[in-house]
């Protein structure tokens, strides 16, 4: 079978091409609104479906076990279908069963639908990577897999600030929130479908003109290589850190820090502000290296190593107190877990063009049912030891041993325009 070639868009300007990562970005924000949606009024819940942190660590690890199948169902299907039409229909998806959680009435309910949320919202990356490869070269990718992935951080902070207002003193308001955050994805289809057109993003998306991959390069060779074994690697370290900082922070600053609600949710917010700021400096910063006498790969390398430093400093948080330093240090720690994903993407997006939605999909699984398992036994070790402190500090070093890999066993082939 000859190689399916990605599609350069060549009568579509720059700008529109960076519009539509502007589109992804917003899709990435709202993929996290109706994520954090329960990160956020976790200690709500917790009280009300009385629940203990082992209980709230099982709902975690079941949206984290939905989140890997999704994306092996997701990957196979952004390499076999246009992305345009598979986009708009996870995000339709997923963006219900935030909806639906709002209207839950005891733990088994919440489990079903954070279960459909996180199987839905596995589509949205093999979409995304699909999309930004076929759309950028080599060399912008680091930049434009920081955008998409900044929209994590934007809807992280925004739905904070949105539950504030619309959570009362009533316990049960949470509901409320969860109902107007999925609400909110049926507007980005509009834009989706007004810039994107079906000649945009064709299935099978081709490569470019200036683009190689051999027709004998099948997927298992590509999944039982060394760089895949990397990305396994990378991915389950990195993934599990940022999970367990994305799903436990509101409960470590209120229960185990002593923080109120209030300023709970608006350091959260700020936070997120810190990630975004890591997420998009990463990713420029790589690209200002590259562009100098370094090559992508080892640009890539040296910024993913000062991002996985950054995290690290989380391991001092247990010897903080309460207090301005510890926040701080909370914020550099964001700044570095969040750092790591557009520089990882770049690496998959090195791997093949013709099984891109794939690698992205198999290598979630891998990503996401490490941390699912992590969730529960972080969960397991708060209620032995009545603190989160064990838990963060084991996560903290993940990212920066995550470069260990990538320095030493990637082959140096990232210079070439892939």
């Amino acid at each position: 079978m000859t190689p399916d070639v990605d599609s350069s868009t060549p009568n579509r300007s720059a700008s529109w091409k960076w519009t539509i990562c502007g589109l992804l970005l917003l899709a990435s924000a709202i993929n996290y609104m109706d994520r954090q949606t329960l990160a956020n009024a976790s200690v709500r819940i917790t009280k009300e479906f009385q629940l203990t942190q082992a209980q709230y660590g099982n709902i975690e690890a079941v949206f984290a076990y939905a989140f890997a199948a999704g994306s092996i169902v997701f990957g196979w299907l952004a390499d076999r279908f246009s992305v345009r039409w598979l986009y708009a229909g996870v995000l339709t998806m997923w963006s219900l069963a935030g909806l639906a959680t709002g209207f839950v009435h005891n733990e088994q309910e919440l489990l079903w639908c954070r279960m459909a949320l996180g199987f839905f919202e596995a589509g949205h990356w093999p979409c995304a990577i699909r999309t930004t490869r076929a759309l950028l070269d080599a060399r912008e990718r680091s930049l434009g897999n920081s955008v998409l992935q900044s929209g994590t951080s934007i809807g992280a902070i925004i739905t904070p600030l949105i539950m504030t207002g619309l959570m009362t003193a009533e316990l049960g308001s949470w509901r409320v929130a969860f109902q107007v955050v999925g609400a909110v994805g049926f507007a980005w289809l509009v834009l989706w479908f007004a810039l994107v057109k079906k000649s945009d993003l064709p299935a099978p998306v081709r490569l470019s003109t200036n683009e190689v991959e051999p027709a004998s390069e099948s997927l298992w060779s590509i999944i039982f290589s060394r760089r895949m074994l990397v990305v396994f690697f990378v991915i389950a370290c990195i993934n599990t850190t940022w999970q367990i900082l994305r799903a436990w922070l509101p409960k470590i600053l209120q229960e185990g820090i002593g923080y109120t609600e209030s300023q709970t949710l608006y350091f959260t917010s700020v936070w997120y502000v810190a990630t975004d700021v890591g997420c998009l400096g990463a990713g420029a910063l790589a690209v200002w290296l590259g562009r100098r006498r370094l090559s992508v790969h080892a640009a890539r390398v040296i910024v993913f190593a000062a991002c996985g430093a950054l995290c690290a400093t989380c391991a001092l948080t247990p010897m903080l107190d309460k207090g301005w330093v510890l926040l701080l240090v909370l914020l550099l720690a964001g700044a570095g877990a969040l750092g790591v994903f557009p520089l990882y993407h770049a690496f998959t997006q090195d791997l093949s063009a013709r099984h891109q939605g794939k690698i992205t999909g198999i290598a979630g699984v891998v990503a996401w049912v490490l941390p699912a398992q992590a969730q529960k036994l972080f969960g397991a070790l708060a209620d032995r030891t009545h603190s989160f402190d064990q838990g963060l500090l084991l996560a903290s070093f993940l990212p920066l041993i995550a470069v260990l890999p990538l320095w030493l066993f990637w082959e140096n082939k990232s210079d070439r325009t892939t």
